[in-house]
């Protein structure tokens, strides 16, 4: 494991801050690539001051917005049909689409955000947000903000941490434990304003 850090880190190292924008980029489409494999080390770097941290995080938070975005206007503009054909290549099928799209459905547009921090479903959220037709600007905004949480803790973790990959995965575990708490808290207060604002309407 130590070997596999240390050739991420340095892939990361060697490409600099363009092989963040596309690993990042990936992870949002339907690459199965994990933004972990590309935030830590790019914080460990900063850490050893051969990267900067802050561009370090923009560059990912970019990454991760045009991903998404791309999940969008495949669904918007192509439709369901190119989403289902194209996703076939990476192991994304109908049955998956549709788990995505009752989760989208359930929570709102509001998940736009929140799924940004939940593993294995912040890769496709765009789909459904692409296929619903949903706001442009409220989706960037969404994906920005949950996206920014995201690679800001595994940035940190990584430039806290640094090649610790015991310490990684146990600090990793927790955050995402309380990161789905902090969601689940998010959404109750979004889904109680929504009602209370469709009240005051009528």
């Amino acid at each position: 494991m130590h070997e596999i850090v240390n050739t991420i880190v340095n892939i990361v190292g060697d490409m600099g801050y363009i092989g963040i924008f596309i690993m990042m980029f990936l992870e949002s489409t339907f690459f199965p690539f994990p933004s972990e494999v590309a935030m830590i080390p790019a914080g460990y770097l900063a850490s050893k001051g051969d990267m900067n941290l802050y561009i370090a995080i923009l560059v990912g938070v970019g990454g991760s917005l045009f991903g998404a975005l791309f999940n969008y206007y495949l669904a918007k503009y192509y439709g369901r049909k190119a989403v289902i054909k194209f996703g076939k290549y990476f192991f994304f099928d109908e049955q998956k689409l549709e788990k995505m799209e009752r989760f989208f459905y359930k929570h709102g547009s509001f998940s736009t955000l929140t799924s940004r921090l939940i593993p294995g479903i912040r890769q496709f959220i765009s789909l459904p947000a692409g296929l619903s037709k949903m706001p442009l600007t409220p989706f960037v905004i969404y994906t920005t903000i949950g996206a920014g949480v995201w690679v800001i803790v595994l940035t940190l973790l990584g430039y806290i941490i640094g090649e610790n990959q015991e310490l990684i995965n146990e600090y990793l575990h927790q955050i995402v434990i309380a990161t789905l708490v902090i969601i689940a808290f998010a959404t109750l207060i979004y889904s109680w304003f929504q009602k209370r604002k469709s009240t005051q309407k009528t």
